[in-house]
């Protein structure tokens, strides 16, 4: 079955705009025999079916084999999906991108990527990345570039940039129980109209972690409303904010009950009643922290 989920999210920029679920798939530890390979590539097929388009990697992840299983995953089927991947800052040259991107691309089995992101900033000053990426995308081997653990601070250095402004994403950790970037970060993009990615949305770390999926709130709530605590979080994390969706989440998920229940939670619409008791229990920060990262 081939859905198209509701809601989306908007990547504009200087290419064409295009609207994606609100929801995609992550891919941190796959690859690393945590689970049968088989599962993982039949999970990432499985939420392609489902309308999952975006699919989430990196180098970084089991040194290229969550890639790897992506690449197997998208056999036959690369059309499908969103693909994304990250670089390394040591790798973020003018020429050491081009060849890590190179490397990704084989294990991958595609001759483009979706989105290429900077995993986190480094000591490679940033306009020595942009180039690489400008080239790339000259090449046809990326289509759009941004970043992922930037600051506020980072992502106006980024944006006064020369090419900055194309910055298509800024991908940070995010849930209920990590909501520093709604100081100043996520107002801030939302300002400039550049949309957020949340890893680890089901609050699997970060300093500011607490036991969310556990919490007497999360657990009352989720039986209320008749869904399970992780529905919740995605929900929450992918809430409209002033009438507009801009986070798009990306949960790993390996089992098939786990898959179905994410794309589900693109259809679970939070009301203001529940939202003020989850902002009662998890209150948003009333000062700047630094950015939480795993």
């Amino acid at each position: 079955m081939d859905a198209t989920p509701e809601p989306r999210v908007t990547l504009t920029g200087t290419l064409p705009a295009i609207a994606l679920p609100a929801i995609g798939q992550g891919t941190w530890y796959m690859g690393e025999g945590l689970a049968p390979r088989r599962d993982e590539v039949r999970a990432l097929q499985q939420g392609l079916e489902l309308g999952l388009r975006l699919i989430d990697t990196a180098e970084m992840y089991a040194d290229g084999g969550a890639e790897e299983v992506v690449g197997e995953a998208l056999n036959g089927r690369r059309e499908q999906a969103f693909l994304v991947s990250k670089v390394y800052p040591w790798n973020a040259g003018r020429q050491r991108a081009i060849d890590a991107c190179e490397r990704s691309l084989k294990r991958l089995n595609t001759d483009h990527l979706d989105l290429y992101l900077l995993h986190w900033p480094g000591d490679i000053p940033l306009d020595d990345t942009l180039e690489a990426f400008e080239r790339l995308q000259a090449q046809g081997k990326i289509k759009r570039f941004g970043v992922s653990n930037f600051d506020i601070d980072e992502m106006q250095q980024l944006a006064s940039l020369p090419g900055g402004g194309q910055c298509a994403v800024n991908q940070v950790l995010y849930h209920l129980g990590s909501r520093g970037i709604e100081h100043s970060l996520l107002p801030w993009q939302r300002q400039q109209g550049t949309p957020t990615m949340a890893y680890c949305p089901l609050a699997q770390g970060g300093r500011l972690r607490t036991k969310v999926l556990n919490h007497p709130e999360v657990l009352t709530l989720s039986s209320e409303l008749a869904i399970t605590p992780a529905q919740l979080l995605l929900a929450w994390a992918i809430r409209p904010v002033g009438g507009r969706r801009d986070v798009i989440a990306i949960p790993k998920a390996v089992q098939p009950e786990h898959v179905r229940q994410n794309a589900e939670a693109l259809n679970i619409d939070l009301d203001e009643a529940v939202l003020a008791r989850l902002d009662a229990a998890f209150p948003a920060p009333s000062r700047k922290p630094p950015l939480d990262i795993v």
